[in-house]
């Protein structure tokens, strides 16, 4: 069980963390795209709902891959 924690499983672990925080992060953002464009625009159609859901997914998947990335480097690295 000690091994899984080794270096070695760092993209593991990345893969694991990016996929645990997407779908909440994905949702968080979408709201937030859906709040300004509502206040600069006023109500949102399904189909301008739909288009900000596939953005948010979008900018989600990078932010959270990029994170991920970042922090099991930082919990596996060499660090003085």
């Amino acid at each position: 069980m000690e091994d899984l924690f080794s270096k070695q499983y760092f993209v593991l672990w990345a893969g694991l963390l990016a996929a645990a925080l997407y779908y909440p992060v994905r949702q968080l953002i979408w709201v937030l795209y859906v709040r300004r464009a509502e206040s600069q625009r006023g109500e949102t159609d399904e189909p301008e709902r739909a288009r900000l859901k596939r953005r948010a997914s979008f900018t989600s998947a990078l932010l959270c891959l990029v994170f991920s990335v970042l922090y099991t480097n930082y919990l596996f690295g060499d660090r003085p």
